[in-house]
C-alpha cells in the first residue's frame, strides 16, 4: 500500500507506541490524540481491506517500500537529462503506483498487475501481424501509427501480439477530452488523502511494457505531452518533480481511421487534423487493409464455432457478399461498407436466432434504408435461402443493385 506523508507519521507513531497489527480502535484513537487528532484515521476504519477478521480491530499497513524524496530526485535530473547519470539512479520510489491505474484499464486480464491481454481462441494472425510481432520481440523502442478503415482488427491484432509474446500491454482509448492528467498521471483523492497516481503512459514505461494509443486521430493538441515519449527520451513530471525513463522494451502502437489528416468525406466525425511533429515521431505508418476471403472465412468459422452454430455455406456467402460491397466501396458506387465486425455480429446473431435472414436483417439496421435494402437484396440474389424484400411501392422484389 502507497502511503502519503501524513499516513507514513501516522503509521511510525504506531511503531512508537508499541502497536501492532491488528490494532484495537482505541489504540489507533490515542495515537491519533497524540498528534493532535480526535479520531483514528479514516484511511484505516473505513477501509475494509484494513479490517481484521478480529472485531473492532484493524490492520495497520507496514512501509514495505522507502517512500519518495523529491529533493533527492531533483538534484539529479539534469545529469539524466545530459546522460551522465543512468536513469536508475533517480529517485523512482513512485514505481508502485500503477496499481490503481492498472485496474482502470480496460480489455485487459491477468492477476494482480499484470495486464497481458487475454489470447483469443478466436483470432487469425494475418496482414501486419508479423511486423508488429517482431517489433515486441525486438526490445526496441519503435513507435508505429496503423491506419486503416473501421472494424478490420487493428486494435486486436497488437494486443494479440502482445498476448502470444505474454507482453503487458496498456490500452488508452484517445478521446477530444484525453489530456496530459489522463495520461501522465495526477493527484487523485484516496481514503481522504490527496495521493500522485501514475497515468497509464508512465505505468508503462515504468514497466516497459506496450503503450497502445486507440483512435489516436480523436485527439487534440493537448496530447503534445507525450512528443518526448514517442522519442523514446522519457519524460519529465513536473507536478512531482521527477524524471521518468523507460524500461527497456518498452514501445508505443497508435491505431486510427485516418492517417492524422482529419475525415473529408464525414465518415470519421470527430477524428482531427494531427500535429506533424508528433506524427513525424512515428517510425512507420502501417495501412491496414480488410482481410482476404480466404482469411475472413477462417475468421468467420472460429467466431461461429466459438458461438456454438458454425456454417462454412454461410461463412463463404458472408464474406464474397462483403468482399464485393467493400470493391463497390472503393470504386465510389456505394457510401457504405460491411466491416469485418459486422460480419462477426452476424455470426453472433445466426447463432441466437439461428436464422440467417434474421442475422442479416439485424446487421444491415444501422443503415438508411436504401441501402440497407440493396445490400440485403445483393445477398439475396447470392443465397437463394433468403428472399428479396418487396419494393414497397410495386409490391415486387426489388431487382436493382447499385453494383
Amino acid at each position: 500500500m502507497n502511503l502519503s506523508t501524513k499516513q507514513i507519521e501516522f503509521v511510525d507513531a504506531c511503531r512508537a507506541a508499541g502497536i501492532s497489527s491488528p490494532a484495537k480502535r482505541s489504540d489507533l484513537v490515542a495515537v491519533a490524540n497524540s498528534m493532535g487528532q480526535k479520531y483514528a484515521p479514516a484511511w484505516i476504519v473505513q477501509n475494509s481491506a484494513l479490517r481484521s477478521s478480529e472485531r473492532g480491530h484493524f490492520d495497520v499497513p507496514t512501509l514495505n517500500q522507502p517512500q519518495p524524496d523529491h529533493a533527492a530526485s531533483s538534484a539529479i535530473i539534469e545529469k539524466v537529462l545530459n546522460d551522465e547519470a543512468p536513469a536508475a539512479a533517480v529517485d523512482t520510489r513512485f514505481s508502485n503506483r500503477c496499481s490503481d491505474t492498472v485496474s482502470a484499464v480496460r480489455g485487459m486480464t491477468g492477476g494482480g498487475e499484470s495486464i497481458v491481454p487475454e489470447r483469443l481462441s478466436t483470432y487469425v494472425p494475418w496482414g501486419h501481424h508479423d511486423t508488429v510481432e517482431t517489433v515486441i520481440k525486438s526490445g526496441m523502442f519503435a513507435p508505429m501509427y496503423v491506419t486503416g478503415l473501421s472494424g478490420n482488427g487493428k486494435t486486436t491484432m497488437i494486443m494479440q501480439a502482445c498476448a502470444r509474446l505474454k507482453r503487458e500491454c496498456f490500452r488508452v482509448n484517445i478521446t477530444s477530452a484525453t489530456d496530459e492528467d489522463d495520461l501522465l498521471g495526477g493527484f487523485r483523492l484516496i481514503n481522504g488523502e490527496t495521493v500522485w497516481q501514475d497515468g497509464p503512459v508512465v505505468c508503462a514505461m515504468r514497466k516497459g511494457a506496450v503503450l497502445l494509443l486507440d483512435e489516436i486521430d480523436l485527439g487534440t493538441h493537448l496530447m503534445m505531452c507525450l512528443q518526448s515519449v514517442l522519442e523514446g527520451k522519457g519524460i519529465y513530471l513536473k507536478k512531482i518533480n521527477e524524471w521518468v525513463k523507460p524500461a527497456d522494451g518498452f514501445t508505443i502502437f497508435a491505431t486510427a481511421n485516418t492517417k492524422g489528416k482529419g475525415s473529408d468525406d464525414g465518415r470519421f466525425v470527430g477524428t482531427n487534423v494531427m500535429n506533424e511533429a508528433m506524427l513525424d515521431r512515428f517510425d512507420w505508418t502501417l495501412e491496414q487493409e480488410y482481410a482476404t476471403k480466404g482469411i475472413e472465412k477462417k475468421i468467420l468459422l472460429k467466431k461461429m464455432k466459438a458461438f456454438g452454430n458454425e456454417d462454412a455455406d454461410f461463412a463463404t456467402r458472408l464474406t464474397d457478399w462483403a468482399d464485393t460491397i467493400r470493391k463497390a466501396f472503393r470504386d465510389g458506387i456505394v457510401d457504405e461498407i460491411i466491416t469485418t465486425r459486422r460480419l462477426e455480429n452476424i455470426c453472433k446473431a445466426f447463432a441466437i436466432f439461428k436464422d440467417r435472414e434474421t442475422a442479416i436483417d439485424m446487421a444491415l439496421a444501422r443503415f438508411d434504408d436504401d441501402t440497407k435494402v440493396a445490400f440485403r437484396d445483393f445477398y439475396a440474389k447470392m443465397d437463394d435461402t433468403i428472399d428479396a424484400k418487396n419494393d414497397p411501392l410495386t409490391e415486387e422484389p426489388s431487382k436493382d443493385c447499385p453494383f
